[in-house]
């Protein structure tokens, strides 16, 4: 993801503050964010409220500070969060004040048709189970209150760092499922389009279910080195070759099983739909703005046997601690993804960074204290 808009912001702020307040990074409208004082969260009724110890940038939040996802302004932001219990509310069991959790980016109620269906994404409707930072106060902020706590706080392994679990809650997540609901079979080739944190999180995740060539598409060659280590078998440069041509030909022409589109642009859109053979799967995790639209060509108009499948980061405690699972016992390891450290007090400085993807950032880990 490459963004060139400057994020505005208020300088010289203090990270003093007064007792029963906290700082956040609040969302003020026309690209403008700034640490603000505000009060320290109760937690309600099968509410949890977190002190915040890491949190990252995610590229959805440059998109909502440029306005190209709405939210209402005086919004904290961010979804990406580890922390400490600091206040249990009524009805929520099994957990202790003090102890580590990964929240999850996608929170769901657990309750509702769509969860009970397995639609945890969606909760209460499209998109719903993304709330933090969405549709209520996100965790780029000293504490968070997180809804329906019992459902999406998983207890982290002392033998596991913050840094260690921190992209589990996002882009992990997200990256592993496009193989998940593209039903990746073993042996199966994947073309991951753009290699920014989730295409290389996508290629892991074509690592993990079994898939025999993996091919990882961008123009960055940091990038594609990375996405080497992560299980791809070839980088193909964008600036040097046609990746369609250069993948039809390592393919025989066959095309491939699976074409994941990691970026949320039209251009990669089709691209990933022009490599891929007939019955494949173009398994889309980009956040698309403006019109999306698909040529009639490659997509046989409309009788090739194609799927496409869309997912959204899916959520909830069972999914954090499978993931825990993995990198307990050394499957993966998304530390290096974390190129860049700020204290909370720099998280504008963060933003700004990342929004213009300077000096070869992936993800910045925010120390919040």
């Amino acid at each position: 993801m490459r963004i060139q808009t400057d994020v505005l912001t208020e300088a010289g702020q203090s990270m003093q503050v007064k007792p029963g307040t906290m700082k956040a990074l609040v969302f003020n409208g026309d690209q403008r964010i700034s640490l603000e004082d505000r009060s320290i969260p109760k937690a309600g009724p099968s509410e949890a409220v977190i002190e915040i110890t890491l949190t990252t940038i995610c590229g959805t939040d440059v998109h909502i500070v440029k306005g190209e996802y709405p939210v209402k302004r005086g919004l904290t932001l961010g979804h990406e969060a580890v922390g400490r219990i600091h206040e249990l509310g009524s009805g929520v069991s099994g957990y202790e004040v003090g102890e580590r959790v990964l929240v999850g980016a996608i929170t769901p109620c657990g309750q509702c048709n769509y969860c009970l269906g397995g639609n945890l994404s969606q909760c209460g409707g499209t998109m719903g189970g993304w709330k933090l930072g969405n549709t209520i106060n996100g965790v780029q902020a000293q504490y968070a209150l997180i809804p329906y706590a019992q459902a999406n706080l998983a207890k982290i392994p002392d033998e596991l760092s913050d840094e260690q679990v921190i992209l589990l809650a996002d882009i992990a997540s997200t990256g592993f499922s496009a193989s998940e609901s593209a039903q990746v079979k073993l042996g199966d080739s994947v073309a991951i389009f753009a290699e920014g944190p989730i295409g290389l999180c996508a290629t892991a995740g074509a690592k993990l279910r079994g898939a025999g060539q993996i091919f990882a598409v961008d123009s960055n060659p940091v990038r594609l080195e990375q996405a080497l280590r992560m299980g791809a078998h070839y980088a193909i440069n964008i600036s040097k070759q046609d990746p369609i041509e250069e993948i039809l030909r390592l393919t025989e022409r066959r095309g491939v099983d699976v074409a994941i589109e990691a970026l949320g642009r039209q251009e990669t859109f089709e691209n990933a739909l022009r490599v891929l053979r007939p019955g494949g799967t173009l398994s889309s995790l980009g956040v698309y703005s403006g019109k999306l639209a698909i040529p009639a060509e490659p997509f046989a108009a409309g009788l090739g046997d194609h799927k496409i499948v869309t997912t959204l980061c899916p959520g909830g405690m069972e999914r954090m601690r499978r993931l825990m699972e993995l990198v307990l016992h050394h499957r993966i390891d998304l530390t290096p993804l974390l190129t860049h450290r700020f204290t909370f007090d720099k998280i504008v400085e963060a933003y700004t960074l990342f929004s213009k993807q300077e000096d070869g950032v992936l993800k910045v880990a925010i120390r919040v204290c």
